[in-house]
């Protein structure tokens, strides 16, 4: 059984700071972002992905936090326990999820077979061999760039999960425990979206500069420049409902209400 306060709303000045917590998240990732960006060698481009993923992640539970509903002395009981799958997007959820599988499977894969660089560091290049010469290009998202990746990957999927659980059980009305929600699973999509579209065309762009992959190259990109196509999409998209989430569950809704 949940308690659910019937005299709460969201006041105008908790509205506004949860939307400044989201766009200072925002400018602060993709500050993070320019900063890192330019390192040598192509290392600062995938560290700098998940860094503003992050950020956008800070962002929303910060903004979360400022925007929880006050405890008011009129309550009303439900019978119905509140779950965390009745407030998430559906169709949303298992897009991103699929996605975090693809780029689960893409890191592994990459990692096993990334080689160590001129510098002997273990996991930023590729390399063939054919017709008795080496061919070896980077960066490579092997396990060098993928550990810190998964990192944020694992972070975020943790701070969100905890999040969606308080929102789900916490004091509030339907449509705020909808809103958030959509606000948090966008969030956490631009994590995946992100680091998706960063190791897929990175990999992407290391097999096209070789000429000893052969058909083992071919049919990798023919895999991995769908899943960046995929990622560029879904990234502004998740970026779009972190910024303005009940215009996106608006649209979702009644999209689905004409079905």
């Amino acid at each position: 059984m949940a308690d659910t306060d019937v005299n709460t709303a969201p006041t105008a000045s908790r509205g506004a700071a949860d939307r400044y917590a989201r766009y200072t998240g925002l400018a602060v990732g993709a500050l993070a972002a320019c900063l890192l960006a330019p390192l040598r060698g192509g290392d600062g481009v995938l560290y700098a992905i998940p860094a503003f993923g992050l950020c956008a992640v800070g962002g929303v539970l910060l903004g979360d936090a400022l925007n929880a509903p006050a405890r008011s002395s009129v309550r009303a009981a439900s019978l119905t326990p509140r779950r965390v799958r009745d407030y998430v997007p559906p169709r949303m959820t298992v897009l991103l999820l699929v996605l975090a599988v693809a780029l689960l499977a893409l890191l592994a894969i990459a990692g096993a077979v990334a080689t160590p660089d001129d510098l002997g560091r273990a996991g930023r290049q590729l390399a063939f061999t054919c017709g008795g010469v080496t061919e070896g290009r980077g960066p490579w998202p092997g396990f060098y760039y993928g550990v810190p990746i998964l990192a944020a990957l694992a972070v975020a999927t943790i701070a969100c999960g905890w999040s969606l659980r308080r929102i789900a059980t916490r004091i509030g009305d339907e449509r705020s425990r909808r809103d958030r929600s959509l606000a948090i699973v966008a969030a956490w999509g631009i994590v995946v979206s992100t680091s998706l579209l960063g190791t897929a065309s990175t990999a992407a762009g290391a097999l096209s500069d070789m000429t000893c992959d052969g058909t083992a190259g071919t049919v990798a990109n023919a895999i991995l420049l769908p899943l960046a196509v995929v990622s560029l999409v879904t990234a502004p998209w998740m970026l779009f409902t972190v910024c303005s989430p009940r215009a996106a569950w608006w649209h979702r809704t009644n999209r689905g209400a004409r079905r």
